[in-house]
């Protein structure tokens, strides 16, 4: 078993546009290897996953001005098992929009904070097509998180 922090990468695709997003996400985690970085879906992510991160980075596309229907899958069967347990818990959001990607990024932070978390970084919305610019600042978002969580200065 590892001691290393482990930053956990959660998130939906239907698409693939926001895949690319956690893909780049992840890529940058893994460069910071004092951070062990766990992906999962959201509907394969669980409660299990979510005690044991000391950081998360949350990815969903826009779907009709919120977040994925995954997304708050995830949210529902993890709220009320982890309730009170992961109050300041790092975390930031990567959306791939259609629109404008600001509604799911504010109920996004209306649940966290309905868990404790703390939003250490401002979320990353990649309009439209997925570009190399959108992609490079996914990976400088997971770098700096993962850096972060393992430096302990969230």
């Amino acid at each position: 078993m590892s001691d290393r922090k482990r930053l956990l990468v959660v998130y939906h695709t239907q698409s693939g546009n926001t895949g690319k997003l956690a893909d780049a996400v992840v890529r940058g985690a893994r460069r910071a290897g004092e951070t062990e970085t766990v992906v999962r879906r959201a509907l394969d992510a669980g409660v299990e996953d979510l005690l044991a991160c000391d950081g998360l980075l949350l990815g969903t596309p826009e779907n009709f001005g919120y977040m994925s229907g995954a997304l708050k899958d995830f949210f529902d069967r993890t709220y009320y098992p982890c309730e009170g347990k992961l109050v300041g818990l790092p975390f930031a959001v990567f959306v791939s929009a259609g629109n404008d990607g600001r509604g799911a990024v504010r109920e996004i932070g209306r649940i966290a904070n309905g868990y404790g978390w703390k939003r250490v970084a401002d979320e990353i919305i990649v309009r439209g097509t997925v570009t190399d610019a959108g992609l490079a600042r996914c990976e400088e978002l997971g770098e700096a998180m993962a850096t972060g969580v393992a430096l302990g200065i969230f």
